[in-house]
């Protein structure tokens, strides 16, 4: 195996690793996120946890940061929560997730 290979090889497992890990923190991100609005939409217990779940499972490889943030401020929209501050605990959340898996590692 030559030397390229070699890199070649580093550099595909450095990104499968990358998208593991963002996978992983966008999941538990939206989870995060998703425990939080059920708390304003005044959920409980496993009320709650499936809100929270929904978030995570609904099209996972296919949603974007804005949907997550859309459906979330569409659901508070009755509770007085902007979508500015939904949008701000998405980042606080996103901030949490990334710490918690680094602690993880």
């Amino acid at each position: 195996m030559t030397t390229f290979d070699k890199r070649e090889q580093g550099f595909e497992a450095k990104f499968a690793h990358d998208e593991e890990l963002m996978f992983k923190a966008t999941a538990r991100t939206n989870k995060l996120l998703g425990l939080w609005a059920a708390e304003r939409l005044g959920l409980s217990g496993d009320a709650a946890a499936s809100y929270a779940t929904t978030l995570v499972t609904d099209n996972l490889e296919r949603q974007t940061i804005d949907e997550v943030v859309g459906k979330v401020s569409g659901d508070l929209a009755g509770s007085g929560v902007s979508r500015e501050q939904v949008a701000q605990k998405f980042q606080e959340c996103l901030h949490q997730a990334v710490q918690q898996l680094e602690a993880k590692a």
